[in-house]
């Protein structure tokens, strides 16, 4: 009988990159825009667009980059996540350049301006910015738990940004919302950076307090309803919520702070009475702001009942320009129909203020129909999804928390614009992420798919093999 020893050794299955499902999605997310482009031109000039080749060479430009990127400092990521924002980024720019061929709004800028600028150049320049940027958190941002480091600094910088706008001198008023400053001839919202920011704070605070603030003190209907010591997080954000809707007139920011908070507080307790606690203190913070702030009033009224609102409000207004704008956006979405009238043979170029920002979902609604809001939709609920799938891959407590809170900003800002757009809720200040023009929005939004990004290419990775083991042998018998 001969004894025959043999030494193994384990190694770590070799999880796939999925690099390869994301270059050829990549392709279909040109190719889509490029087409639509190149539709759009047809339908209003009967010809080939000019620009057409110098657009799909850019964006594909942009798409090449942002994809090498992640191959190389990224590879176990999600291969979703930069395509769908590649394409709606690139559907943006083609509805934009849509609305700067429309001869209404050319002669309406020239009338109020005295010259007319084209804003499809500018949204390239901001989307490659975007894409910078996009690249910088890959680049710099190696592990996302680094950034637990800087909970309380994230919290000033927040504060910060949320009250720039306040600032005289810096701050602008457009139409009574207080959200923009003005630096060097460049408009910024800070509110746009500021929830990245907060997602970070939030996370940081949550994952310590957690405990505390889920254990409950008394029943209630039903309901495990917190201690009152815990209650101060809640109270705090729910108070400097409304000092925004206040002082700034933004409903939007307003919701989008509060909303987010009660969501990674939900997820990180797992206590139903918080999400109804944050339900009713934000209907009772919106009815007490809604009976004395004049710019929300407009924005009700325009909400409950545009028509009547348009007859009623004195002419120049901001109350006569918020309900034509919304009666100009109802009637976009009517004439739409189903499969809408084409693209580049609607008439949402009628609404003569915002048409390529805050309101430039009317044009989907108009040139592609229901079936278009649908898709957009569609693509906004994925991106939400994977978010949301990687907060459920995350490995730890921090990132967990941090990709819910991006995912959730991200969907209830999607909610907020288009239930506003579409007449389920009043009117805000914010814009669709990627679609609308605005390089605050696009920029900040390819932060927010960089972060997200990071933090799946983390959860992705397979673990490292484990280091040798010499005492661990195999001994096959052999018998002559």
């Amino acid at each position: 009988m001969s004894v025959v020893t043999n030494t193994t050794t384990i190694g770590a299955i070799e999880a796939p990159s999925r690099r390869n499902t994301e270059l050829a999605l990549l392709g279909f997310a040109v190719a889509i825009p490029v087409f639509a482009y190149l539709n759009v031109g047809l339908a209003m000039d009967g010809e080939v667009p000019s620009g057409m080749l110098g657009y799909g060479l850019g964006l594909a430009l942009l798409a090449t980059v942002a994809h090498l990127v992640v191959r190389k400092w990224a590879p176990y990521s999600d291969p979703l996540l930069l395509p769908l924002a590649t394409l709606l980024n690139g559907l943006g720019l083609v509805l934009i350049w849509r609305l700067d061929q429309s001869p209404r709004l050319i002669s309406l800028a020239k009338r109020q301006y005295g010259a007319f600028s084209a804003s499809a150049p500018n949204q390239m320049m901001y989307s490659a910015i975007g894409i910078a940027m996009f690249v910088a958190v890959l680049l710099l941002l190696k592990d996302h738990r680094v950034l637990q480091r800087y909970t309380y600094i994230s919290m000033v910088v927040a504060l910060v940004l949320l009250l720039l706008p306040l600032v005289p001198g810096l701050g602008t008023d457009v139409f009574g919302a207080k959200i923009w400053i003005r630096i060097a001839g460049f408009s910024i919202q800070p509110g746009e950076f500021a929830k990245l920011v907060l997602a970070v704070f939030f996370s940081g605070y949550l994952m310590v307090k957690r405990d505390a603030l889920a254990l409950a003190s008394r029943r209630f209907m039903g309901l495990y309803l917190p201690r009152g010591r815990d209650l101060g997080p809640i109270l705090t954000i729910w108070a400097v919520s409304l000092l925004i809707l206040v002082f700034e007139n933004d409903l939007g920011t307003s919701l989008l702070f509060f909303g987010m908070f009660v969501i990674m507080l939900y997820v990180a307790t797992e206590r139903t009475s918080w999400i109804v606690m944050g339900l009713l203190m934000a209907v009772a913070g919106a009815v007490v702001v809604g009976s004395t702030a004049s710019h929300v009033q407009s924005r009700v009224a325009a909400w409950l009942d545009p028509f009547e609102c348009l007859k009623t409000a004195p002419p120049g207004t901001n109350m006569a320009y918020a309900c034509d704008q919304m009666t100009q956006v109802l009637m976009s979405f009517g004439s739409g129909g189903i499969l809408g009238t084409g693209l580049g043979q609607g008439n949402s170029d009628l609404i003569q203020f915002a048409a390529n920002s805050d309101f430039i979902f009317a044009t989907v609604g108009e040139e592609l129909g229901l079936t278009g809001v649908m898709v957009f939709l569609l693509l906004y609920g994925l991106i939400i999804e994977r978010g949301i799938r990687t907060s459920l891959a995350a490995r730890d407590p921090f990132g967990k928390l941090l990709a819910m809170g991006l995912s959730g900003a991200f969907a209830l800002q999607i909610f907020v614009v288009a239930g506003g757009v579409m007449g389920l809720i009043p009117l805000t200040g914010m814009t669709m992420p990627f679609l609308a023009y605005g390089g605050s929005s696009v920029i900040a939004n390819w932060a927010l798919i960089g972060i997200l990004i990071r933090i799946s290419d983390t959860a992705r990775r397979p673990a490292p093999a484990p280091a040798p083991n010499p005492d661990a042998e195999m001994t096959q018998v052999v018998r002559p």
